[in-house]
């Protein structure tokens, strides 16, 4: 069945005042869309400090000022620079977070790309650098952070990586993949039309992994990847006409509002130590609607984490043997 066409809308707001107040936060892609709405939310709601992690400063400025004059916080919100496509900006903001927050106690990556033309950005085609390499070298650099402020809190703190169900549409793809996913997503005779769907499998693969190498009674992070279902966003601005009307059609039909969707990454980043290495949708668990393949592939999940390792340990050395330690 089309989960598009049977998602829920009308969401919980699943945080409050009570889990959030004093914390601090860090959304990618804040200017807009879900991630816009995640941080309007979490600065209504006591926040701290909410850093709104952006490419353009310029729409991370203006997104702060609506921020500022709809929920009357002043001196809450905060607009750092951020590009995924460059792994010196993602060590250059990571840097920045350990050596001027004082904690770190959710990490929403929310950004992401949805292009369906071929660019290679640091090696790889760019929706695989951006939703893949650079989102998982940002945790890897904050996760000492993250755990640091679990431990001086007594509490928990929260990566959440937003995804999609949409990798489970993949099966087939990931089959002819799952032995050497970058190498063979970055060929050149790879469908562009797989790349998305494809990345966000890795970001679930990934977190699986992950999450079984880094236990919650190690770390005190709840590691969790979030599908914020089908919302009206400008995730699928640069593709094709053809497509860009079909997308309207059905988030005229069926499509979450971007703040319905973002309430989805407030559930996750409050979610508790039951959601460490799962999927959530909907404001809860939803690893029901994992299909086997995917779920239990240890395998295909040790060797997408593999790869992705390799290239965070290239890019920034030491920074993957520094959490598993």
């Amino acid at each position: 069945m089309d989960t598009v066409i049977t998602q829920k809308r009308n969401l919980p707001l699943i945080a409050t005042r009570e889990t959030c107040s004093g914390k601090t936060y860090i959304v990618t892609g804040a200017n807009t869309g879900l991630g816009y709405e995640a941080a309007k939310h979490l600065v209504s709601l006591g926040a701290a400090c909410v850093i709104l992690a952006v490419r353009n400063v310029e729409a991370g400025n203006k997104a702060k000022a609506e921020i500022e004059a709809a929920t009357g916080a002043l001196g809450v919100a905060e607009v750092w620079a951020l590009d995924l496509c460059s792994y010196d900006s993602v060590k250059a903001f990571a840097k920045r977070g350990v050596d001027e927050l004082s904690r770190i106690d959710g990490l929403i990556e929310n950004a992401g790309i949805g292009a369906t033309h071929r660019t290679v950005v640091e090696g790889h085609v760019a929706t695989v650098t951006v939703n893949v390499l650079s989102t998982f070298l940002l945790a890897v650099l904050l996760l000492p952070k993250l755990s640091e402020t679990a431990r001086t809190s007594g509490g928990l703190a929260h990566l959440v990586v937003v995804s999609s169900r949409r990798a489970f549409d993949a099966g087939e793809d990931w089959r002819k993949i799952r032995d050497g996913p970058l190498v063979k997503m970055d060929a050149e005779d790879a469908p562009p039309r797989s790349i998305y769907p494809l990345s966000k499998l890795l970001e679930y693969m990934t977190v699986r992994h992950l999450a079984r190498l880094l236990p919650l009674a190690n770390t005190g992070v709840i590691i969790n990847v979030v599908c914020p279902g089908f919302c009206a966003t400008q995730l699928f601005r640069d593709a094709p006409e053809s497509m860009q009307s079909q997308i309207q059609e059905r988030r005229r039909l069926y499509g979450r509002t971007a703040e319905d969707g973002s309430r989805t990454l407030l559930h996750a980043v409050v979610a508790g130590q039951e959601s460490h290495g799962k999927l959530l949708h909907s404001c809860e668990i939803g690893e029901n609607d994992v299909p086997d393949w995917a779920k239990n592939d240890e395998t295909g999940q040790e060797h997408t984490w593999g790869a992705v390792a390799k290239e965070l340990e290239a890019a920034a050395p030491a920074s993957v043997s520094r959490i598993l330690q």
